[in-house]
């Protein structure tokens, strides 16, 4: 079957690898939407690894239920990428996200479990989730990353009236900043090189008011904008300049949320951190009722993903849309990909 494989630095190539096998715990979904995370990027920017086929937001049809008494073939599924152990501390608790095992054979992560770039994919049973009935397979790919928003945001612990900055206008950006507004932030406030995402981030809602990380005055600007500085700052590029910023503008005594991750090692001022008592706190993934809540969410029609997707395209059109989400002036935030196109 016709895949999208990692061939290069900033290269991708259509390429054929065989269809998934049938497996007792395993269902075979028949991908109908995925959509293009920020971490495809980092692996298609560096290159690496060779050959994987990324996809790791996705949603589809069960078509081979793999001896389930729980899913049958017909059903509209969407699924946790990743895979946890289940039998470790991390796992007993529930927070499979730092479970050792969790991105070891993760969907869409690694080269022996075929992601969303691809027409069918296995996943384990234990991860996949049904799709409610009033709630589209585009909307359900979302929910993957509105659940690392949600994460970011509980983790952060927000106040009514808190005055909030995210840092970086991607998708996991606007969905934290969404999420923050529904915890009862008074001021939600984005900081962004790309202009049109920027502008994009208040025309739909989820920013009050967007900032040029560019501006040489951002800094000061903010800091009297906010009295001394944001009581809580979500930082969604994971870059050396955007965690700095971050340290900067929180006020002290105030919270830091690194969402953003960098592949290579960077160097931030935490002078900053031991200087004003800072909690910096890292966020990784989500927690399955996290996901699990984000699918009711879109159910009840308290959240809507819709607003985000930018368009959706057919696997031969994935390499230009990977260019375009890293042009620096698209207005794109989130391309899915429907395999079958």
């Amino acid at each position: 079957m016709k895949s999208v494989a990692i061939k290069d630095v900033k290269k991708l190539e259509i390429k054929e690898i065989e269809e998934p096998i049938s497996e007792p715990g395993k269902i075979i979904i028949e991908v109908k939407s995925n959509g293009i995370c920020g971490s495809d990027i980092h692996n298609w920017e560096m290159g690496a690894p060779l050959g994987l086929v990324m996809g790791h937001e996705f949603a589809g049809t069960v078509i081979d239920n793999g001896n389930s008494e729980n899913f049958k073939v017909g059903d509209r599924v969407t699924a946790l990428p990743i895979s946890p152990c289940g039998k470790c501390e991390a796992c007993e608790y529930g927070n499979v996200q730092f479970c050792p095992s969790t991105w070891t054979h993760a969907v869409g992560l690694s080269l022996e479990n075929p992601g969303g770039l691809t027409s069918k994919i296995s996943v384990r049973e234990d991860m996949v989730v049904k799709v409610p009935d009033n709630v589209s397979c585009e909307e359900a790919s979302m929910v993957e990353p509105a659940a690392v928003g949600l994460h970011a945001i509980h983790l952060a612990d927000i106040k009514v009236g808190d005055k909030v900055l995210v840092v970086g206008g991607g998708i996991i950006g606007l969905m934290s900043a969404l999420f923050a507004k529904k915890e009862g932030a008074s001021f939600v406030a984005l900081s962004e090189t790309n202009e049109s995402r920027g502008k994009k981030a208040v025309e739909l809602s989820v920013a009050d008011e967007w900032y040029d990380a560019k501006d040489e005055n951002i800094v000061p600007k903010l800091l009297d904008i906010t009295s001394g500085g944001f009581d809580v700052i979500i930082e969604c590029c994971g870059n050396a300049p955007a965690v700095s910023s971050a340290l900067t503008l929180v006020k002290p005594g105030g919270k830091v949320i690194l969402v953003g991750v960098s592949p290579v090692p960077i160097t931030i001022p935490t002078v900053l951190q031991v200087m004003k008592e800072l909690t910096v706190i890292g966020s990784i993934a989500y927690t399955k009722d996290e996901f699990k809540t984000c699918l009711e969410l879109l159910e009840s029609k308290q959240l809507d993903v819709k607003k985000f997707i930018s368009k959706t395209i057919g696997l031969e059109e994935v390499q230009d849309a990977f260019v375009e989400l890293t042009n620096g002036v698209t207005d794109s935030i989130k391309i899915l990909v429907d395999p079958s196109k």
